[in-house]
């Protein structure tokens, strides 16, 4: 198991790994650039990838959880998710046929590419330090993918705000409202 961060504060990302409270004992990596997310179209966090040894992905893009922490706000019960990665883990048991697995999850669409390329640009603006150029792209994406949390959360607190805060709580009250949009497969679908 790897996880990755889609952040770019280390130091932020290092304390939370290795607080013992959280048990987190393998692997996490860190994607500041957010490449992960454009090449496996991930729009939502957290997600779940399962690659085999083969390197086949054998789970695209699942919001399987490991605790039930969110449970309230997702009505995910993790102990499902956790039971259905055991069954493949152990019994070689998968979620879905290879050919399911290939058509789960659709295509960015011509939207949300655009919207990708403008978080890139806000990105690059802002490490060049033109942070209007830099507001501009930011809020373009947010318009272009009103539901990708890879662009509207990861770009908080890159813009100085709080990840948890009263923004982050506006913005998921939205997601709630739209029905809980999710690039992917749910994990009420496949549990």
């Amino acid at each position: 198991m790897i996880a990755v961060a889609i952040d770019e504060d280390v130091e932020r990302i290092g304390d939370y790994v290795r607080d013992e409270t959280d048990g987190i004992s393998y692997p996490v990596l860190i994607d500041a650039q957010h490449l992960l997310t454009e090449l496996y179209a991930i729009s939502n966090v957290p997600t779940v990838v399962l690659i085999d040894p083969d390197d086949t992905i054998v789970q695209p893009n699942w919001n399987a959880y490991a605790t039930d922490t969110f449970k309230d706000y997702t009505g995910v019960d993790s102990g499902r998710q956790l039971d259905a990665i055991r069954r493949w883990v152990i019994d070689d048991e998968a979620m879905m046929t290879p050919d399911e697995a290939r058509g789960a999850v659709g295509d960015l669409t011509g939207e949300e590419e655009q919207a990708r390329l403008r978080f890139r640009i806000a990105l690059r603006l802002r490490d060049d330090g033109d942070d209007e150029g830099a507001a501009r792209n930011f809020d373009r994406a947010a318009e272009l993918a009103p539901h990708d949390w890879t662009i509207r959360r990861a770009a908080m607190p890159l813009r100085g705000g709080d990840p948890f805060g009263p923004e982050f709580f506006e913005l998921a009250e939205e997601h709630r409202a739209a029905g809980r949009p999710y690039h992917g497969v749910a994990a009420a679908d496949r549990a």
